[in-house]
């Protein structure tokens, strides 16, 4: 799999959006409280969690819902100290931990900066103990569209062309899929809206600046870009937008889950229930 991003600046950015991530605490915690609504669907109550990249939000919100020992882990150690209990230091990609160490695992707005998704959803899973549960979400595909038309618009008008200065993001059809391939039981994708609104686009961008999201590609124009690119693009106009986030759940695999009963065990016939005829393949009815 060909990197996409460059994970030595994504630390590096995170890094020093850590004495500023404080201005977009709102919108994390928003976030990060859809991620953790999911928690309601379960009588499972769980003891040890692992928060990945929280940046502070997420940490004391486990703890409000009871979860007793929450290790909050991060590429940053100034993110990873936010959340105020035990804090690591690693990567998504090289999870330091024993197989079985948590019983749930939060990645909320962490993943999408991770070059090997699909290996980093097995490490995941293997921290996990059996019937473990993972809750991570994604900002899903569309994310900052206009941003980025806006900027290549521009770009492409003061310089002849346009460099890529907005990250990729995840499609909703792929990660059931993921999930499934990364060793989860019981797979499940879905959507949830977080509305935004901005007094300027400008705003966004300090927004994007503070919580270190700003597009780390290995592919990137590594130019300074013109003085003028972002007031041409983004003007001063009051900005309202949609952010789409992805959310996957996931079970460690373990005996006591439901599963499809084997084929051939049906103690009744579907023509029966479906009130039909049962024809053999290939014969038209009537």
């Amino acid at each position: 799999m060909e990197p996409i991003f460059d994970r030595r600046l994504v630390a590096l950015r995170r890094q020093r959006a850590s004495t500023r991530v404080g201005e977009v605490a709102p919108i994390l915690h928003a976030a990060a409280e859809l991620l953790l609504d999911r928690l309601d669907d379960t009588t499972r109550r769980f003891a040890r969690a692992l928060d990945v990249g929280g940046r502070g939000a997420v940490a004391p919100l486990l703890r409000a819902r009871g979860v007793e020992e929450v290790v909050s882990m991060d590429l940053a150690p100034g993110m990873a100290a936010r959340a105020g209990g035990l804090a690591v230091v690693a990567d998504e990609e090289w999870l330091p931990f024993a197989g079985g160490s948590f019983d749930l695992v939060v990645a909320s707005l962490s993943l999408h900066a991770v070059n090997d998704l699909p290996g980093a959803l097995v490490q995941l899973r293997r921290a996990l103990a059996p019937d473990g549960l993972l809750l991570a979400s994604l900002p899903g595909l569309g994310t900052l569209h206009g941003l980025r038309e806006a900027l290549a618009t521009t770009e492409a008008e003061l310089r002849g062309g346009a460099a890529p200065r907005v990250s990729p993001f995840a499609e909703l059809r792929d990660l059931a899929g993921l999930l499934q391939r990364a060793g989860f039981a019981l797979p499940v994708a879905d959507r949830e809206s977080l509305p935004l609104r901005y007094a300027t686009p400008m705003g966004l961008v300090r927004d994007l600046r503070a919580a270190g999201e700003q597009a780390a590609l290995l592919q990137r124009d590594r130019r300074v870009p013109p003085r003028a690119l972002f007031p041409l693009a983004l003007g001063a106009a009051p900005l309202e937008f949609t952010l789409p986030l992805l959310v996957m759940t996931g079970w460690a695999p373990h005996e006591s889950q439901p599963r499809p009963a084997p084929r051939g065990s049906a103690d009744a016939r579907l023509a029966d229930a479906l009130g039909t005829v049962e024809r053999p393949a290939g014969e038209k009815a009537g």
